[in-house]
C-alpha cells in the first residue's frame, strides 16, 4: 500500500473519531486522488496525558473500528429507582455552555454502541464501547464491564441495563469479549495464576485495552472503574488488585475473591462451597489491598456460593478502621441485607448486598439478557452511585 495513502486514511479515521467529519472527507478524497500527505509528521489530537504508560509497557495498536449506531434506548418497564447520583460534570458543563452560547465541539445527539478489535502484540480482543450523547471534547467517566461465562457484550449490556444508566449520567462503558479460543465457555481465566498478576495474561490485556480507550476518547482519569458478573466479577476483583492506579473502584456481582485459587479444581470447589479445598492456601503474593468495592450476591446462588461474596467484602475491608452499618430492606419484590463499612469521616469503604432468594443472576436486570433477575435491588444504579462517590485515590 502507498505510504501516503495509508497515512491519510489513518488520519481520516482519527478525524472521524474526533468529530471532524468534513476534515475526514477531505482526507479520504485526497487519498483516493493520490495527493501527497503534507501533514504526516503532525501530532494528533490524542490526549496522551490520559494514558498511564507505567501500567503496560508493550506497544498496542488498533486493528479496526466497526461503527454501529443504535437508537435511543427504550424506556424501562418500571419507573427508575431514585438515587443520589450526580450527573457527570462534563454533561453539566456542556449544557451550561450551550445555554451561554459558548463555542464547543459539536454535540452528538445520538448514543452509539461501537464494535472494534484491539491488539496487544500478537493477542487481540474484540470489544464494544457505549458512547452516550453529548460533547465528545469533555472528559467522561469510564466503566469496564466484564461479562460472565457463555455471555457476550450485547447480551451483558441488555441484561444489566448498564447502557441505560450510562446514557442518563454521561458515562462511557467498555465491554470486552472473551474469545472461545481462550476459554471454550467464554469465561475469564481468573482461576489461573498466569491471569492473576500484573503485567501478564488477561489483566495486562484488559488494562491495556482500557488505556487504549482512554487515549482515543476523552476520559475522566479520576473515574475509571471496573465491574463484572460471575467469572467477570472475579476478574474485576483481580484488576482492582493488580492495577489500583488505573481503576478507582470495583463492582463484583456473584463473583469470587482475588487470588484464592490456583487451578480449575480449586476454583470448582470454591464455587460449590465458598471454601478452599483442603490443603490449598491463598498465595502470600495475593494478599488483598484495600480497594473501594461494592458486592452483590444472591443467597440462593447455586453456581457461586454466597460465601464468596462475603469474602470479597472481607478483603475490601481488611485492616480498614471504621464502623459497620447494616440495613434490611425490600426492593422490586426481593428482600436484601446491605452491609456498609464506613470510615470515621463518613466515607463508605465497601458495600455488601445479599439478595434474599436470588440465584446466579444480575440483580434488577432485564430479562432480555441471560443471567438477569428483574427482581431485587437495581445493581447497575447502585454501582454507578458507589463509583460516583469513589474517585481514584488521591483525587478530590
Amino acid at each position: 500500500m502507498n505510504p501516503d495513502f495509508q497515512r491519510m486514511m489513518s488520519r481520516a479515521a482519527l478525524q472521524t473519531r474526533g468529530g471532524d467529519l468534513m476534515g475526514a472527507t477531505r482526507s479520504i478524497q485526497n487519498a483516493l486522488a493520490g495527493a501527497v500527505d503534507t501533514t504526516a509528521g503532525a501530532e494528533t489530537d490524542t490526549d496522551t496525558d490520559a494514558q498511564d504508560t507505567d501500567v503496560i509497557d508493550v506497544e498496542a495498536r488498533m486493528i479496526e473500528d466497526r461503527h454501529v449506531e443504535i437508537g435511543v434506548a427504550n424506556e424501562l418497564r418500571a419507573p427508575p429507582i431514585v438515587h443520589e447520583v450526580h450527573v457527570a460534570p462534563q454533561a453539566r458543563e456542556a449544557r451550561e455552555a450551550r445555554e451561554a452560547g459558548e463555542a464547543r465541539a459539536p454535540v452528538i445527539d445520538e448514543e452509539r454502541f461501537l464494535a472494534a478489535t484491539y491488539a496487544r502484540g500478537r493477542v487481540s480482543i474484540d470489544y464494544k464501547l457505549y458512547v452516550p450523547p453529548g460533547d465528545p471534547s469533555l472528559p467522561r467517566p469510564l466503566l469496564l464491564m466484564l461479562h460472565g461465562c457463555t455471555q457476550n457484550p450485547d447480551d451483558f449490556a441488555a441484561g444489566t441495563r448498564m447502557n441505560e444508566l450510562a446514557r442518563r449520567h454521561g458515562w462511557l462503558v467498555l465491554y470486552p469479549a472473551q474469545s472461545a479460543k481462550t476459554n471454550p465457555q467464554g469465561c475469564w481465566n481468573w482461576f489461573k495464576t498466569g491471569h492473576q498478576e500484573r503485567g501478564r495474561g488477561e489483566p495486562a490485556l484488559l488494562a491495556s485495552l482500557t488505556q487504549h480507550v482512554m487515549s482515543t476518547h476523552r476520559v475522566d482519569a479520576r473515574h475509571v472503574h471496573v465491574a463484572g458478573l460471575s467469572a467477570g466479577g472475579a476478574m474485576a476483583a483481580v484488576l482492582g488488585q493488580t492495577y489500583p492506579e488505573l481503576f478507582a473502584a470495583v463492582g463484583v456481582h456473584s463473583g469470587l475473591p482475588c487470588g484464592a485459587v490456583a487451578s480449575a479444581p480449586e476454583a470448582l470447589a470454591l464455587m460449590r462451597t465458598g471454601q478452599a479445598m483442603p490443603g490449598a492456601s491463598r498465595p502470600a503474593a495475593s494478599s488483598p489491598r484495600a480497594m473501594p468495592t461494592i458486592v452483590f450476591h444472591g443467597t440462593r446462588d447455586m453456581t457461586v456460593h454466597p460465601l464468596n461474596g462475603e469474602q470479597v467484602y472481607a478483603d475490601a475491608t481488611a485492616d480498614r478502621q471504621g464502623s459497620e452499618r447494616v440495613e434490611h430492606g425490600r426492593e422490586g419484590g426481593r428482600a436484601y441485607t446491605r452491609k456498609t463499612r464506613v470510615a470515621a469521616d463518613g466515607r463508605s469503604l465497601a458495600e455488601l448486598w445479599l439478595i434474599d432468594g436470588a440465584g446466579h443472576a444480575w440483580s434488577g436486570g432485564d430479562r432480555r439478557g441471560s443471567h438477569a433477575d428483574w427482581q431485587g435491588p437495581d445493581a447497575a444504579s447502585q454501582m454507578i452511585c458507589f463509583f460516583s462517590a469513589h474517585p481514584r485515590a488521591g483525587d478530590a
